[in-house]
């Protein structure tokens, strides 16, 4: 075990099983561009060469469309889309082709493929290159969708996803591709469709996923000191989600926020919730709540866009109203004057850009 980035991590999984797996290629737009999708991909050509390690046109339909083809003929190919938007353009591949011919050949054709779409957010990018479009595929029956947090799931998500016969989504958010994390050296899996509990509690369980867990994570010392025993889960997996988790979790402690990574409404959050209710309702000893970010296009100006994202306030204010517990406000206002530099449109000080 050793500490690596989140990017550091997802190249590591695509080189190790590249070499063990000649079936399998990956492609995109700046694939290999010096900086090679965030550090994702960089010098993979130099290593398996420019017909395993594809630079594309920008034409996301067609470059779906090949990779569709090239799974159900026996590859297993990984395609990057460096926004979730650009793989709009591709909606009809994934969603008619690749997520439908297992179904229409009655089990004869399999389509082993992986795609990575990356969220944006801040940075004056704007509403068609900030959205975090996680609803749009987990909606759909015959796609498999994850989405990370940190370099060790990263890792071991995206593994599994390459080895998986069907389709996957693999959401990777921009914002974490320089986190570091301990990752084993070796391969290894994380299993689609199951969660993790980051921390055990009793007094509420708060589900999330993505970026928005980090945020939820910000405020463990401050739910500490006020005595406010959180249990946080991490979903990872959005279709699958881990059902058996979250019912043990949310009967325990009987309240549950649900912290989601994009707009609240139709989203996952309300699945989540949805799912809850159906199942618990009556173990419940407040009703569900949930975050989210304002329902309106994402602004490129930062005093506005600073509005829209999630803070820590509102989730401690949410926190505070389902445990009946007060937030200790001198340990939030240290962490809010030692977090001055702690922005909405920017991860951290040296952040190097949107590209």
């Amino acid at each position: 075990m050793r500490k690596i980035k989140f990017y550091e991590a997802i190249k590591e999984s695509q080189t190790q099983l590249m070499m063990q797996d000649k079936s399998i290629v990956t492609m995109g737009l700046g694939i290999n561009d010096p900086k090679g999708i965030f550090g994702t991909t960089k010098g993979l050509n130099k290593i398996f060469g420019n017909k395993r390690v594809l630079e594309t046109p920008t034409s996301e339909n067609a470059i779906t469309g090949i990779a569709v083809g090239a799974a159900i003929e026996g590859l297993r190919p990984i395609i990057t889309h460096q926004r979730v938007e650009f793989s709009l353009l591709s909606m009809e591949q994934i969603i008619n082709q690749a997520a439908k011919w297992y179904f229409l050949s009655g089990g004869k054709y399999k389509v082993p493929i992986v795609i990575r779409l990356i969220i944006g957010k801040g940075w004056g990018q704007g509403p068609q290159h900030s959205q975090s479009l996680e609803t749009l595929f987990s909606h759909i029956p015959g796609l498999k969708v994850v989405s990370p947090s940190n370099a060790y799931d990263a890792k071991g998500l995206l593994t599994s996803s390459i080895k998986d016969n069907h389709p996957v989504i693999f959401f990777e958010h921009r914002w974490l591709h320089n986190i570091e994390e301990k990752v084993p050296r070796k391969l290894f899996t994380v299993p689609i469709g199951k969660a993790k509990v980051l921390q055990k509690g009793r007094d509420l369980t708060i589900i999330s996923f993505s970026e928005a867990i980090v945020q939820v994570l910000r405020t463990r010392r401050i739910l500490k000191k006020s005595n406010i025993s959180a249990e946080i889960i991490d979903l990872r997996s959005l279709r699958p989600f881990d059902k058996k988790t979250i019912l043990k979790s949310v009967r325990k402690t009987k309240r549950v926020l649900v912290v989601d990574n994009s707009w609240k409404s139709f989203g996952i959050s309300s699945e989540i919730i949805s799912f809850i209710s159906e199942n618990i309702l009556h173990s419940l000893k407040k009703k569900p709540m949930r975050l989210g970010i304002k329902e309106l296009p994402l602004p490129s100006s930062r005093s506005i866009a600073k509005e829209c994202y999630l803070n820590t306030n509102e989730i401690l204010d949410v926190i505070s109203s389902l445990s009946g517990k007060k937030i200790n406000q001198k340990t939030l206002k240290d962490f809010l004057s030692k977090n001055k530099d702690l922005k909405t449109d920017i991860p951290y000080k040296d952040f190097k850009g949107p590209f």
